[in-house]
C-alpha cells in the first residue's frame, strides 16, 4: 500500500515539473518554439500579405553596423517581391517556411535552414500556409545595404 502512495506522489510531482507554468505574457506568444521573443507587429506591415511579427535584436548603428532580426510569421504570411542592395542571409529557427528568388524553385525550409541571398536579388519569404514560421534576419554590407519593395507576392505565385 504505502508503494502504491509512493509512485501516485511521485508521479504528481513529476507531472508538476514537466508541465510549465504559463504567465500572462507567455499565453500570448505565438505557438512556436523560439529562442528569442516574438516581437510587437511588424511596423513594416505594408510590405507583407498577413501577420508577421519583429524583434530587432541588434538595431543598425554607426558601432556595429549589423542589423538583425527576430522575425515570426503566421501560417501563409509572406513579404512581398524585394530586394536587398547588400544581400541578406536568413537564420530559420523554426516552423516550415517558403523561399523563392524570382524565376527560381520554391526552396521549403525548416529549422535550421540557412538562406544566402545576394546583393540585388528579387525573392520573396515567408511561412507555409499551415504553419507558424521563424527566422533570424541579417542584413549584410551594411551600412549600404538598401532594401527596395516591390509588389505583393500573388496567391497562384506563393502556392
Amino acid at each position: 500500500m504505502k508503494c502504491k502512495n509512493l509512485t501516485l506522489y511521485l508521479s504528481a510531482i513529476m507531472l508538476t515539473i514537466s508541465t510549465p507554468t504559463l504567465g500572462a505574457s507567455e499565453m500570448t506568444k505565438a505557438p512556436i518554439d523560439t529562442i528569442f521573443a516574438q516581437g510587437e507587429k511588424n511596423p513594416y506591415g505594408k510590405f507583407f500579405t498577413g501577420q508577421t511579427y519583429l524583434n530587432m535584436l541588434s538595431e543598425k548603428d554607426d558601432i556595429f553596423n549589423a542589423p538583425i532580426g527576430n522575425v515570426t510569421f503566421e501560417p501563409g504570411a509572406r513579404t512581398n517581391w524585394h530586394s536587398h542592395s547588400g544581400g541578406q542571409i536568413l537564420l530559420v529557427l523554426n516552423g516550415e517556411g517558403r523561399y523563392q528568388e524570382q524565376n527560381g524553385e520554391l526552396r521549403i525550409l525548416h529549422k535550421g535552414d540557412i538562406v544566402r541571398i545576394a546583393p540585388n536579388v528579387k525573392h520573396w519569404h515567408g511561412a507555409a500556409p499551415d504553419s507558424w514560421f521563424t527566422h533570424i534576419s541579417i542584413e549584410t554590407n551594411v551600412p549600404n545595404n538598401t532594401t527596395t519593395w516591390q509588389e505583393p507576392v500573388t496567391d497562384e505565385e506563393y502556392k
